[in-house]
């Protein structure tokens, strides 16, 4: 069996890694012509971390170059503590939680690929035009030019792991529509400083209406002074946003007025987004569930199959869990068109539940329900606001949803 991986993102470097553990082969095409630590951060929860570190191998190389998350910590914009809870193994599972610069993540990925795969099985610079549902063939041509002469490659599937503007998912939708705004506008960064609270927190805090932040390391020890690499992202409802560009530079002076006086005995919040090294703006948009991914020999992974709202620490997440997936379907059924279709109903109901808790009650649905109940006030004592037995139940209603709770993961 011989895969053709369409895109050289986390999704597709996954499933190339987790395919060659199957012993399945496969080439990957990326239309880049140079494969780049690019982004800001993300998360990866021990339902995903399990596979990259027990299966793939990977625990020693990410934990070198990661900060372990110890804790999910929520305030209100007036820096009072809502609610905290341990993460990954300081949180009793057997896997850590990793937080991470989504370029370290895609550079180890790609060195293992390199490694273990072979750099004759990446090609850069080639984009996709179309699939052939029947036979299995992909058509590419080069990436930014005028030339349309297509490359013609045969493979036993097409695997679609190109992002959030699939070319294969528009194929196989035509007539979808188009992707939905939330009403929220993103602003991410990554500033230099030192570390907060217990250094390796991830601070959700405030609300969307007046002004919400996600904050947590991503690098320790950056220089001689200790200093870490912060990730934040700013959210802010607003009608205004662009298009999907993950790369568009945003301008600090759109947003700063909504947390110009977070000034918290742990952390100055105005101060570390003016010190940003660079800042990219996005709209929070995802798309309805689709009603399949697969036709034939071709099936779609990831944010080609499922983009979803950046909340809750999932995106990433789900892409590597539809990998192993995949993989372990395409290797224990002999006939390819029912590997895909096994795939399928175990993972779109699945990725599509997720996305649809994203839209409504994520873990930071705390902090909307604080911001209600208070009328976005301060408060004396957060057990007269809401129980902690409340607060618990959010975050595992979403654990239980996005497959990250105790039982599943060990299972």
């Amino acid at each position: 069996m011989h895969l053709i991986i369409v895109g050289g993102g986390i999704g597709g470097l996954t499933m190339a890694l987790a395919a060659h553990h199957y012993g399945i082969t496969c080439d990957v095409y990326e239309s880049v012509p140079e494969i780049k630590p690019v982004g800001v951060g993300i998360n990866i929860l021990p339902h995903a971390s399990r596979f990259l570190c027990e299966t793939l191998g990977l625990e020693e190389k990410l934990s070198k170059l990661a900060v372990l998350t110890k804790e999910a910590i929520f305030f209100n914009r007036f820096g009072q503590k809502i609610y905290a809870e341990p993460s990954g193994r300081f949180a009793g599972y057997d896997w850590p939680q990793f937080s991470i610069h989504r370029g370290d993540l895609q550079m180890t990925l790609l060195a293992s690929f390199l490694e273990k795969i072979g750099a004759e099985h990446l090609h850069l610079g080639l984009e996709c035009t179309r699939v052939d549902e029947v036979t299995g063939k992909a058509f590419f041509k080069k990436a930014k030019s005028t030339d349309v002469t297509e490359i013609e490659v045969q493979g036993d599937a097409v695997i679609a792991c190109d992002g959030v503007h699939s070319v294969i998912r528009k194929q196989l939708h035509p007539t979808e529509g188009k992707p939905l705004y939330s009403g929220v506008n993103m602003w991410r960064g990554v500033t230099r400083g030192k570390p907060f609270l217990s250094e390796g927190s991830m601070v959700r805090a405030g609300w969307l209406t007046q002004g919400k932040m996600v904050i947590y390391p991503i690098r320790n020890n950056i220089d001689s002074e200790g200093n870490q690499l912060i990730n934040w992202v700013a959210e802010l409802e607003t009608p205004n946003h662009l298009e999907r560009d993950w790369n568009k530079q945003g301008r600090v002076e759109d947003f700063i007025g909504a947390f110009e006086d977070w000034r918290f005995d742990w952390l100055d919040v105005p101060a570390m987004i003016r010190a940003a090294d660079s800042i990219l703006e996005f709209p929070m948009i995802d798309q309805d569930p689709l009603p399949f991914w697969t036709r034939g020999r071709v099936t779609l992974l990831g944010d080609a199959a499922h983009p979803m709202y950046p909340r809750g620490s999932n995106g990433a997440g789900q892409s590597i869990l539809d990998a192993q997936s995949l993989a372990k379907f395409l290797s224990s059924e002999s006939d390819i068109e029912k590997a895909l279709q096994l795939y399928e109903d175990v993972r779109l109901e699945a990725t599509g539940n997720v996305v649809k808790m994203n839209r409504t009650n994520p873990p930071d649905a705390i902090l909307r329900e604080v911001w209600e109940r208070t009328n976005d006030q301060p408060f004396k004592n957060i057990e007269d606001v809401i129980s902690h037995e409340e607060l618990e139940a959010i975050t595992q209603r979403y654990k239980n949803v996005a497959g990250y709770d105790k039982k599943t993961v060990a299972a």
